[in-house]
């Protein structure tokens, strides 16, 4: 029996944190806005949702908030909601105030710069996770996975595995479920965590995830100066001047 397609009707950004691994660069620029070379890096978001016909679009924000407001004239199809927790919470926060739009989703952080955009196409079947296979060594979140499903995963990273990314697609069901998950936990003051760990961790066996293969190069996550230095050597500057590459 084939499985049933679900389709991505909206899609999640989120966009709130401070990028302290950034800083100089983001003591006056959230990192989603930082450009890369003469483009910020959430508009390469957006402009791959749109190739794929996504344009109902949320964004959620904190950190130098008024900053995105242009986004909304710029783009069609842009709301952004305010995440008033930014400041004392992890991300999950940011999920929790997004929680109404789950279902039929897709969830993409704002701080990654998409090379290609056909990794956002809107047909899927089970909710998960695009990931990129990693045989060497890695300290990012590792899949181990089954005939194409989640059976764990690492937060110390390994090696043969399945890289985690900040790109993922929730059907309708597990939108319902997930929203219920994440009032759940937020709401009993479990702030501290990701919103992925709320799938991944605090209830595994109510979730059939799966991993959906990307390639390395598809989607690069920006996580301190030196890699940003690395793609966009204008950025060079910060690091030899003393930058705060390691924070």
């Amino acid at each position: 029996m084939s499985e049933n397609i679900s389709t991505v009707k909206r899609a999640i950004i989120m966009a709130a944190g401070k990028g302290n691994r950034l800083r100089p660069v983001t003591d006056s620029v959230p990192k989603p806005l930082v450009k890369v070379n003469g483009v910020s890096m959430i508009e390469t978001v957006i402009s791959a949702l749109h190739k794929n016909g996504i344009f109902d679009i949320y964004i959620v924000v904190g950190y130098l908030k008024e900053q995105f407001e242009f986004l909304k004239t710029k783009y069609v199809g842009i709301t952004l909601i305010d995440n008033p927790y930014y400041d004392t919470c992890n991300n999950i926060s940011s999920l929790y105030v997004a929680r109404e739009y789950l279902g039929e989703c897709i969830i993409l952080d704002g701080d990654q710069i998409v090379y290609n955009p056909d990794i956002l196409h809107t047909d899927f079947t089970l909710s998960g996770y695009s990931c990129v296979w990693q045989e060497g060594e890695t300290d990012e979140w590792l899949i181990t996975a089954e005939n194409e499903i989640v059976k764990s995963c690492s937060r110390t990273g390994g090696k043969k595995g399945w890289q985690l990314y900040s790109l993922s697609r929730w059907t309708d069901n597990d939108g319902k479920r997930l929203k219920k998950h994440l009032e759940t936990e937020f709401e009993k003051g479990n702030t501290g965590i990701y919103w992925d760990d709320v799938a991944m961790f605090c209830y595994p066996d109510d979730y059939k995830l799966k991993v959906y293969e990307i390639k390395k190069g598809d989607i690069v996550e920006v996580d301190n100066l030196e890699e940003l230095a690395n793609i966009d050597e204008s950025y060079r500057k910060y690091i030899n001047n003393g930058g705060t590459k390691n924070e």
